[in-house]
């Protein structure tokens, strides 16, 4: 006879016990770097430095929040990361589905110069970049961060690789119900390739908003700073206020955790080739 209302004990398997002390080698850096920005700077400065704070002392945060420009910083990267990610979402999409679905002379290998543009390092190309922005005007604003990055390899790799595992019975009966190619594509097949849209929109927005080598060229004026190169005026060159830096990194850390864990499951569903409708 079956027990009902019994829960049955499951012993952890091999996976858990390798995935456990991983997971804890993972965790532990944010959890120092959150406590980390609640110590003093003399906590920090001693060596080996404490891992748990003697005392909650908040004045990292008051100097990035009341001290300095971060507020101004952190609308910046906002309106750079959004517009960017916003541009990607709308550009990869169509060439991805451009290069998946029509065939025009010397696609293929228009698809493989494209991606093999993924392969040049960017330093390769900022002196150039500098120089064009410098010209038009475009340098000094953010506009100088967004353009750049309207659009990336990356982002039409992943497109085109969704789309071509896309049925093509379904824009098919669309296109025999009456819908233009226009219309198959923002009616029937952007609302199915929400996961890749949102695996590109997540990668999108960690990358641009973690960048900071082409801000560090492009921005001189503290009003159009990022948050990445913000944190970089909390350190001089003789003295660097430590739980400024690390309340800043906290603040700055929370926007791409929540965009992460908002479009995580989206994202496993990409990257593993999973459509549904």
């Amino acid at each position: 006879m079956k027990r009902h209302g019994v829960k049955r004990f499951r012993l952890p398997s091999k996976w858990h016990l390798v995935l456990l002390p991983m997971s804890v080698v993972t965790v532990l850096p944010f959890v120092w770097m959150i406590l980390s920005s609640v110590m003093t700077q003399g906590e920090l400065n001693r060596f080996p430095p404490p891992f748990w704070p003697e005392g909650i002392d908040l004045g990292g945060y008051r100097t990035v929040l009341n001290g300095s420009n971060f507020p101004r910083w952190f609308l910046n990267s906002v309106i750079v990361s959004g517009a960017i990610v916003l541009a990607q979402l709308a550009l990869c999409s169509l060439a991805g589905y451009a290069f998946a679905r029509i065939r025009f002379t010397g696609s293929r290998i228009t698809l493989v110069l494209v991606i093999a543009t993924a392969l040049i390092p960017f330093q390769l190309t900022v002196i150039p970049t500098f120089l064009i922005f410098n010209k038009v005007g475009l340098t000094d604003t953010l506009g100088a961060l967004i353009v750049p990055q309207l659009s990336s390899a990356v982002g039409i790799f992943l497109m085109t690789s969704f789309f071509q595992s896309f049925p093509r019975e379904l824009e098919e009966a669309a296109r025999i119900d009456g819908c233009s190619r226009y219309g198959v594509f923002f009616k029937v097949v952007l609302p199915v390739a929400r996961p890749a849209l949102a695996a590109l929109a997540v990668i999108t927005f960690i990358t641009a908003w973690n960048d900071l080598f082409w801000p560090v060229v492009a921005i001189n004026s503290d009003a159009n700073y990022t948050v990445q190169v913000g944190l970089t005026s909390f350190q001089g060159q003789h003295r660097a206020d430590w739980p400024a830096i690390m309340a800043g990194t906290v603040l700055t850390t929370l926007p791409v955790l929540g965009v992460f864990l908002f479009g995580q499951r989206r994202f496993v569903q990409a990257l593993t080739g999973a459509v549904k409708g």
